[in-house]
């Protein structure tokens, strides 16, 4: 199964309401001629409230819905009566949205609780009634407040995508493919660089109605976390995995070197992705025979020593039911 429509970067403007007008109504009854000022608030405005939602996996739902505006407060009316308060706007994101200003890149938050709500922008204050500025000095003030405006504020929503694994690798690794064997999903694939330019999602199903999410993360190249090529777009994703399956093809031609590349891109990036467990696949095995296979595998049991590892061919399957399993395990070793 592949997740599809994958959006995970939108611009939005949004306005908070402004606030109702307070009332100058004076009292007026039969038998009270001079009944005094009661005139009543005006209704706050809405807010615009950012909330979790993990029912959803992508910021799919705005790319033809850009603006959003809470209601503006009613305004206060006689005998004191209160305006009725602007209806506030919620907006829904996937966990792990983070919401930036668009002009400033300022992150204000990030949203990783399901039904969290976060106020983004309160709506204005409503005006105060002619009822309040009643003194001895000024018996029937024939004034009162406006109510204060709204906000408005262009914001950029950014996801990173939550997976139980995140495939990590040079562009033309193999990924795309192996989460298309894997999984039911259907990535692009051809053979030149970048041919994913966003993530791709699919679900690996087991035996036992065992499953788990894989994130195909974009190629990264040497120097993307410094933001060379889309660096930091692509590996911002990789925050939120469990663990990482990096996938490196066996015709590279150092594939220790490859590896610490890599992992020292992610670590760059974020120190605390050195914390994070990982295994590595070897891709491509289809190209060897297996004589050169069996002295690869004792090139990499001396290189990679303790670390798991795993030799596949996403073309004829080999190893993969093997990665499956070994995938489930390290999901699961502190369960």
């Amino acid at each position: 199964m592949i997740v599809d429509n994958f959006v995970d970067y939108v611009k939005l403007s949004v306005s908070s309401g402004k606030g109702g007008r307070g009332s100058t109504h004076l009292r007026r009854e039969k038998y009270i001629p001079k009944g005094g000022p009661d005139g009543g608030d005006g209704g706050d405005g809405g807010n615009i409230i950012i909330k979790g939602n993990a029912n959803l996996w992508t910021l799919q739902s705005f790319r033809f819905k850009k603006h959003f505006k809470a209601g503006n407060g009613g305004d206060g009316g006689g005998s004191r009566k209160s305006g009725i308060s602007g209806e506030d706007i919620i907006i829904d994101v996937p966990l792990g949205t983070i919401i930036k200003d668009t002009n400033t890149d300022k992150i204000f938050f990030e949203i990783n609780e399901d039904k969290l709500e976060i106020i983004l922008l309160k709506g204005g204050k409503g005006g105060r009634g002619n009822f309040h500025f009643k003194s001895p000095t000024n018996q029937t003030p024939r004034y009162s407040q406006s109510g204060l405006p709204g906000q408005e504020l262009q914001i950029t929503l950014e996801l990173k995508v939550l997976a139980d694994v995140g495939l990590v690798g040079y562009p033309n690794a193999g990924k795309s493919t192996l989460l298309s064997v894997l999984s039911d999903a259907k990535p692009k694939i051809a053979d030149y660089e970048f041919t994913t330019l966003k993530p791709n999602l699919g679900i690996v199903t087991m035996s036992d109605y065992r499953s788990f999410v894989m994130a195909d993360i974009p190629g990264i190249i040497e120097g993307a976390s410094e933001g060379r090529g889309l660096g930091h777009y692509f590996l911002r994703h990789i925050e939120r995995n469990s663990i990482l399956l990096y996938v490196i093809p066996v015709d590279t031609k150092n594939v220790k070197k490859d590896f610490d590349v890599l992992q020292q891109e992610l670590i760059k990036y974020n120190p605390e992705l050195a914390d994070k467990d990982f295994m590595i696949a070897f891709s491509k095995c289809d190209l060897m025979d297996d004589e050169l296979l069996g002295e690869f595998e004792i090139i990499l049991k001396k290189e990679f020593k303790s670390t798991p590892f795993f030799i596949i061919s996403s073309v004829n399957t080999f190893g993969i039911s093997s990665l499956k399993e070994g995938l489930w395990k390290m999901l699961n070793q502190n369960n």
